[in-house]
């Protein structure tokens, strides 16, 4: 039975109070006084320290995040004494730590943290809130790292700010963690926000929204969100059992945020420019869709390789296809059965990932896991050298949705499904907490499929690269899928005759050898000008049309031979639009796969 509240006091946005913790090593006071240069003041004190010099560092990593952030950057003006208030002296052995000397079992730290980007990842202080996730903000003790953690926030009472986030709160703006791994793993908005929550088989679940909206915004939106965790629930049978028995979406719909989604054990950061009122009704929700369906996929069904997490270095998991890319696939197949996205529209919508992944040249290069293995090099990571990865990388979180689908209607094709092979992960793996391997996960499949459908699934698709038979299986759901070979597949991105991209492995730029920066010039007898552009030209040809292209590179004019490759995309549409009609079968198979569960 649910019981709908909208009545949220501060202190249930974790707990109950409690009283201090004995064990507690660590403590932080942070404040924002200067909150208007996105400036914040900590102070750390670190307490049952042995003799001789102690570490103390900031992360590199972020929970959730597959490569390093270098977090450090962001801190200055660091002082430190012992307990008495003597200065001590810092050495610096690294770009990440400091090494301090001389203290008495206790060190009082101090720092300065400039903070300026509002995501799942970085922190940001303004005027407007103090959005912390905890590795950008907090240096720790890695000494202490099994020990428990209070942190104090100092609030802005000008600015009505209050508290949200998955700690547990001690007393008034005091929380705690059991241990740095947890404190890691749990951020904190402050800010004037408001505050939905519904109760669902004796735990809550809180939408905290900071937004420049109004409260019967937020109420629409609460519905859909309702609607998305009922949906995920029911794939699973129940609710993971949260830690203090509540789980809040920490939401930041203002236009000073960056766009961005980033799960947690008990709680999510969703953070977008888009208000509720210029689109966001619609077009965030997916976002919370994504990161409700981690706090089973991916917090609790777990992947060895990231266990346990590393703030010093980056996890590298092989697993990523599946703990990203399947979350990806119930993502919108989730708003679809909660009636917020109509079939045809979410049909439609697999076209773009479909063509993304199917089309790309990557799978020649690396497979699923492979793909996962990138992960340190594309999350957010940053580099200046030019790369290669639109030829060679497709997203796990794109491949591994569309796997996911093939997966889900190749089940159905023999009276199983998607639901039911992740409702056994769970049970197997992700209520008990237990790590699992890639192998565990063909284990499983085998088990509720068969021996011969699990191993050929991932033997095909999983180790290799693979296309699974999606005409096929698109046709048991009343699905229509083509490819439409009449079309040029040129390979590059043109503005004013200039390559802007890397050209496209095995389509007409690349096998004429054309590359970024080229400029085309004529192309057969016609010549590339302010009133005669490529695609106006391109229609004069077809595939398999062999002409002369004339370009410049490096400021030389060059010519080569083309010829013209068909463009490999597929269009994906329901058989009505096709003006054909479902017959009894295709129409119970779509209703199973995107009917409400």
């Amino acid at each position: 039975m649910l019981v709908f509240t909208f009545a949220f006091a501060e202190a249930q946005t974790v707990s109950k109070n409690i009283s201090s913790n004995p064990e507690v090593s660590t403590s932080y006071a942070i404040s924002f006084e200067n909150a208007a240069h996105h400036e914040a003041h900590i102070d750390a004190t670190f307490r049952d320290l042995k003799a001789g010099d102690t570490e103390v560092r900031m992360s590199r990593t972020s929970p959730g995040r597959y490569a390093l952030h270098e977090f450090m950057k962001n801190a200055y003006q660091v002082k430190a004494t012992d307990g008495k208030g003597n200065p001590l002296e810092i050495e610096r052995p690294d770009p990440y730590s400091w090494n301090i000397s001389g203290h008495d079992g206790t060190i009082k730290l101090s720092y300065t943290l400039f903070a300026n980007r509002g995501g799942g990842t970085y922190a940001q202080i303004d005027e407007t809130h103090a959005h912390l996730n905890i590795p950008a903000t907090f240096m720790y003790a890695p000494s202490l790292a099994n020990q428990g953690l209070e942190v104090t926030f100092k609030l802005r009472e000008d600015l009505n700010w209050k508290v949200a986030t998955q700690l547990k709160q001690v007393k008034g703006n005091t929380y705690y963690a059991r241990d740095l791994q947890y404190f890691m793993d749990s951020p904190t908005e402050i800010s004037n926000h408001s505050v939905r929550s519904f109760d669902v088989d004796g735990q809550t679940i809180n939408f905290v929204l900071h937004h420049n909206g109004t409260e019967d915004e937020l109420d629409t939106y609460f519905e859909k969100v309702k609607k998305t965790v009922l949906q995920q629930k029911a794939v699973f049978g129940e609710l993971p059992q949260f830690d203090y028995g509540a789980y809040s979406f920490l939401a930041c719909y203002i236009p000073n945020a960056s766009g961005d989604g980033m799960e947690h054990r008990n709680s999510t950061v969703v953070t977008n420019t888009r208000s509720l009122a210029n689109g966001g009704l619609e077009g965030n929700i997916g976002t919370v869709s994504h990161e409700f369906f981690h706090c089973w996929n991916v917090e609790r069904i777990r992947p060895q390789s990231l266990e346990p997490f590393d703030f010093e270095e980056a996890n590298m998991s092989g697993a990523l296809w599946f703990a990203e890319g399947f979350t990806s696939y119930y993502d919108d197949l989730t708003l679809c059965r909660a009636g917020l996205i109509p079939e045809e529209e979410y049909i439609n919508g697999l076209t773009g990932t479909f063509n993304y992944v199917w089309t790309s040249p990557g799978r020649q290069f690396f497979n699923p896991i492979e793909m996962s293995y990138q992960a340190p090099f594309v999350d957010a990571a940053r580099s200046v050298d030019p790369v290669n990865r639109s030829n060679t990388f497709i997203s796990y979180y794109s491949y591994g949705s569309m796997l996911g689908l093939a997966l889900d209607l190749s089940l159905r094709e023999k009276g199983l499904n998607l639901d039911d092979y992740m409702q056994l992960v769970w049970t197997t793996f992700g209520k008990i907490e237990q790590p699992y391997t890639i192998q565990d996960l063909q284990n499983t499949l085998n088990t509720y499929a068969g021996n011969d459908f699990g191993d050929q699934f991932f033997n095909d698709y999983i180790h290799k690269s693979g296309m699974p038979s999606y005409k096929r299986l698109f046709d048991m759901v009343g699905v229509d899928l083509e490819q439409d070979t009449s079309e040029i597949g040129f390979g590059a991105q043109v503005r004013k005759g200039v390559i802007t991209s890397n050209t496209t492995i095995g389509l007409s730029a690349y096998d004429a050898g054309l590359e970024n920066g080229d400029t085309i010039i004529q192309i057969g007898a016609y010549v590339l000008s302010d009133t005669l552009e490529l695609d106006a030209i391109l229609k004069h040809f077809k595939p398999k049309d062999v002409t002369k292209i004339v370009y410049e590179r490096f400021g030389h004019k060059r010519e080569a031979t083309m010829t013209f490759v068909a463009n490999p995309s597929y269009s994906i549409a329901t058989i009505e639009a096709k003006g054909q009609t479902l017959h009894t079968n295709q129409k119970k198979a779509r209703a199973a796969w995107l009917g409400a569960k």
